[in-house]
């Protein structure tokens, strides 16, 4: 069972260089996940959580809709089976700055405030992604503050 799994990691995190993902694709790929981890950490998944995830990875990655579309559709995929988050932490740890990391943890915490409740859940797993991405406990909290007074501007 695990097989299947361990398969697609290896492709994703040490890819065939003619055939496997780009490093750009992988890091992509990593910062949808963890904010569709976010969507799925609570109850349900709102409209208002899929429209800020979506507007985030066209604004950050410059991507068409049907590449946003087919990156959404792989990192639900993606989530569904992982069973950890270090696989997508460490490729993040390994290739982007520590303000790329920041602003990542800013991403999960704007898809937690989209739907206008915070989940217990959305902070838990936001903080463990975090301390992960060895992101301060000072930018955690400048990251949330930043997040929530957007959504707040937008509410």
């Amino acid at each position: 069972m695990l097989t299947p799994f361990k398969n697609l990691l290896t492709s994703f995190f040490m890819p065939d260089e003619a055939a496997g993902p780009s490093r750009a694709q992988r890091l992509q790929l990593a910062t949808a996940v963890l904010m569709v981890e976010v969507m799925r950490a609570d109850a349900n998944i709102s409209a208002a959580e899929r429209d800020q995830t979506l507007a985030t990875l066209r604004q950050r990655f410059a991507l068409d809709d049907a590449a946003l579309t087919q990156l959404l559709a792989q990192a639900e995929q993606t989530a569904q089976r992982a069973n950890d988050y270090f696989h997508f932490t460490s490729a993040m740890n390994d290739d982007f700055t520590q303000a790329e990391k920041i602003q990542v943890v800013e991403y999960m915490w704007q898809v937690a405030y989209a739907d206008g409740a915070l989940d217990a859940n959305e902070n838990h797993l936001i903080g463990k992604v975090a301390g992960l991405l060895h992101v301060t406990h000072g930018d955690y909290i400048v990251a949330k503050m930043r997040a929530k007074e957007a959504a707040q501007g937008q509410g």
